[in-house]
């Protein structure tokens, strides 16, 4: 695999696991448990949005990955 495939690996999984964060925020009762995914959630969304960030940058510097 090349850097770049590896790179838009990991951010498919990381959309995958934002999503399973708020699947579980919507379908648990307990309020706590709700409120920790959705922290989650929000934590793993910024991630994913950072890292989306740096995944353009280097696509556009290095367009070999």
């Amino acid at each position: 695999m090349t850097v770049g495939s590896d790179l838009k690996a990991c951010l498919a999984s990381m959309k995958s696991i934002e999503a399973s964060l708020e699947m579980l925020a919507g379908q648990t009762v307990n309020q706590s448990s709700k409120q920790a995914f959705h922290d989650a959630h929000e934590i793993v969304k910024q991630m994913k949005n950072d890292f989306s960030k740096q995944v353009i940058k280097i696509s556009n510097e290095e367009p070999q990955y």
